[in-house]
């Protein structure tokens, strides 16, 4: 009666294993059966890169050297102007979070 108990339950789980190795087969699944964390999952989803990069125009700006050379020579004369006016960016340590942090 004990060994046909055990008979059973050792069918039974060689059966359940042979049912999931066929159904991931049959499916495409991976089959995990120590349960390690696998980058499967990851993998398995689709890459969203080029759909969402679809979205926005093609930026030209950010490839010439010559439209990135004018911005910056915009830039350093509008920069002077407003530090001779005080109004530029402060000094490394001098922002308003240092301000906060010495009350």
């Amino acid at each position: 009666m004990a060994i046909e108990g055990r008979l059973k339950n050792i069918l039974a789980i060689v059966v359940t294993t042979r049912l999931t190795e066929a159904r991931a087969k049959i499916f495409g699944h991976v089959l995990n059966p120590t349960g390690q964390k696998s980058p499967h999952k990851i993998l398995w989803k689709k890459l969203i890169s080029d759909k969402v990069a679809g979205w926005y125009p093609y930026d030209i700006k950010k490839d010439d050297p010559l439209v990135m050379a004018r911005q910056e020579q915009e830039r350093l004369p509008k920069l002077e102007m407003l530090k001779r006016r005080g109004k530029g960016p402060p000094k490394k340590g001098q922002g308003k979070r240092e301000a906060k942090r010495n009350k």
